[in-house]
């Protein structure tokens, strides 16, 4: 079988893992033969090829990024994008697809799948919010990197008697932003899943600062926006590709509790930091085992399926029921990191 690989959207820690183990279960246990794809499904619309070989993956794995690269394409958002796709899959012969992504990436995989093309999916997004698994790729690396930065943020908070407030990513999603809270002591965390009264995490801050503390740490995902209704007035800024602007909704967080409070407060935006580095042992683990399970699909020809951890199991779920979806954040986990100030 000649499969072809690619990996899609945003990069994260964690990839190479799964491209590593694709190409030796594929070349080591059935003799596939492994077709790279560079830039995801940009590459694959251009022919943009490369073919994989154990020394093409040797040293990979506790590298960060991806060796194939990624970029945020989708062939059916392009006009002849999935015809394309089709000429370039006839032409390097390849009988099945797997494809390496976020919700976008995995969205895009569905409608090629929907056009007869066979394709075993792998979940990666440091997000976390790929519907229909427990965790996705990338995660963990980035939760560690946001609570390492907290610790650091803290005793320079403590030490100025400042409220810091600390972006970080998660534009629909607050996975990040909820765990890394937790796990870090902030006094306040703000998600895209519960707009946030201005009035009310000012008031917290007075309270704690007047009981029993000089400073504090407000955790605030990149896509958070205040409810309708409250005080503060807030559109969310957009860049050229759709993306969030990096900072805006911290900084006018913060502008806002300095001046309802008169606290020294500062902002700190972890950015695309969150995405880069060495994976965590978590992560080379779990893209493995996606890795595998997705040869391991194609082999038995179970196609047009995810693989998903659930509990300690991977197992493979139908790629409509999942593409085109978000996992949120739920209120439980929200209020955990919101109860503890």
């Amino acid at each position: 079988m000649r499969i072809g690989l690619l990996t899609g959207g945003g990069d994260c820690p964690g990839l190479n893992a799964a491209i590593r183990a694709v190409v030796k279960h594929g070349l080591g246990e059935y003799g596939h033969t492994v077709i790279g794809f560079r830039n995801g499904w940009k590459g694959v619309a251009e022919g943009d090829v490369q073919h994989l070989t154990r020394n093409d993956i040797r040293g990979v794995l506790d590298t960060g990024g991806t060796l194939l690269g990624t970029a945020r394409y989708h062939p059916h958002s392009v006009e002849g994008g999935l015809e394309a796709v089709h000429t370039t899959l006839a032409a390097e012969r390849i009988d099945a697809l797997i494809c390496i992504g976020g919700d976008g990436t995995l969205h895009a995989a569905s409608k090629v799948a929907e056009t007869g093309v066979q394709i075993a999916a792998i979940p990666k997004t440091i997000d976390n919010d790929v519907a229909g698994t427990d965790r996705s790729i990338g995660f963990d690396t980035a939760v560690h990197i946001a609570t390492e930065a907290i610790d650091r943020i803290h005793t320079t908070a403590e030490s100025h008697n400042r409220v810091m407030v600390v972006e970080l990513m998660g534009r629909e999603a607050g996975w990040i932003a909820v765990q890394a809270g937790i796990a870090g002591g902030a006094e306040v965390v703000l998600t895209p899943e519960e707009p946030f009264d201005i009035d009310e995490v000012t008031r917290r801050l007075r309270h704690r600062h007047r009981a029993h503390a000089s400073f504090s740490i407000v955790v605030v995902a990149e896509g958070a926006v205040p409810a309708e209704g409250t005080a503060m007035e807030w559109e969310t800024k957009y860049g050229g590709y759709g993306e969030i602007v990096s900072g805006a909704v911290s900084e006018a967080v913060a502008t806002e509790i300095r001046r309802r409070t008169g606290f020294d407060t500062r902002v700190t935006v972890l950015g695309h930091v969150q995405r880069g580095g060495t994976p965590l042992p978590s992560d080379r683990i779990l893209g493995s085992r996606f890795g595998v399970a997705a040869v391991d699909a194609l082999a038995q020809g179970r196609t047009n399926v995810m693989t998903a951890l659930r509990g300690e199991d991977v197992v493979l779920v139908p790629l409509e029921e999942v593409a085109g979806r978000e996992k949120r954040v739920p209120s439980e986990l929200i209020r955990v990191a919101n109860t503890l100030a």
